[in-house]
C-alpha cells in the first residue's frame, strides 16, 4: 500500500510558477509510474501528465504541453510538477497519484492518490 504527500500549491498571479512536490513511501518507487490530477468545477480532462518508472516516457494534458513539466527523483521517491506561466485555468486541486505499473495512461490505474495541494491563480 502507497502513501502519497503532495505539496507546494498556493496563491500566484497569472504567469508565476510553482512547484508541487509527492513524496511517496509505502512501495518501492521506481515501480510506479506517477501521475498528476486536477480537480474544480469546469475541468473536462483532469489527467494532467505522467511519467514512467525511469522518466522515459511522459504525457501531458494539450493545455499544459510547453508550460508544465512532471520529473521524478526515484532516489528521494518523490515526484515533481513544475508549473510556470500559470493562468487561472489552472486553478484546481491537484493531487498526485501512483499507479502499481511502471507506466500506464489509463487512469484507472492510478490507484493510489495523494490528500490534494490547492493551486489559484489570480488574474
Amino acid at each position: 500500500q502507497a502513501q502519497l504527500v503532495d505539496s507546494g500549491g498556493g496563491l500566484v498571479q497569472a504567469g508565476d510558477s510553482l512547484r508541487l512536490s509527492c513524496a511517496v513511501s509505502g512501495r518501492t518507487f521506481s515501480e510506479l509510474a506517477m501521475g498528476w490530477f486536477r480537480q474544480a468545477p469546469g475541468i473536462e480532462r483532469p489527467f494532467v501528465a505522467a511519467i514512467s518508472w525511469n522518466s522515459g516516457s511522459t504525457y501531458y494534458e494539450d493545455s499544459v504541453k510547453g508550460r508544465f513539466t512532471i520529473s521524478r527523483d526515484n532516489a528521494k521517491n518523490t515526484a515533481y510538477l513544475q508549473m510556470n506561466n500559470l493562468k487561472p485555468e489552472d486553478t484546481a486541486e491537484y493531487y498526485c497519484a501512483a499507479a502499481g505499473s511502471i507506466w500506464t495512461l489509463a487512469t484507472n490505474k492510478y490507484d493510489y492518490r495523494g490528500q490534494g495541494t490547492q493551486v489559484t491563480v489570480s488574474s
